[in-house]
């Protein structure tokens, strides 16, 4: 059985954000990434999927350490200051599958 060890990096954010994110995880070197709609509650208030311009995501990408830090440092730069976003990243045991190339 094959495996690796790597990061997944977890990103909770405003909706609106998910194009221009999405284009900026590509551009910095990821192969792929999974968004799920959310809701919650945190620091900035009740973030409810119910009405769309308050709506939040979770776009996940297994990475390796070093994709999962260029990512970080650029969104802290350019999201963290005017947009409701938490960041962070788990060590990971994944399996792909024949067909899936990663890192």
């Amino acid at each position: 059985m094959t495996f690796r060890t790597c990061k997944l990096l977890t990103i909770f954010t405003e909706a609106a954000l998910e194009k221009t994110l999405i284009r900026d995880i590509e551009r910095l070197g990821a192969t792929g990434y999974t968004i799920s709609d959310v809701r919650g509650k945190g620091s900035r208030g009740l973030r409810n999927s119910s009405w769309e311009p308050n709506s939040s995501i979770r776009v996940e990408v297994i990475c390796d350490q070093e994709l999962a830090e260029i990512i970080v440092a650029y969104f802290q730069e350019h999201y963290y200051a005017n947009f409701a976003m938490t960041i962070f990243t788990v060590d990971v045991t994944f399996y792909p599958s024949v067909s899936l190339q990663i890192l």
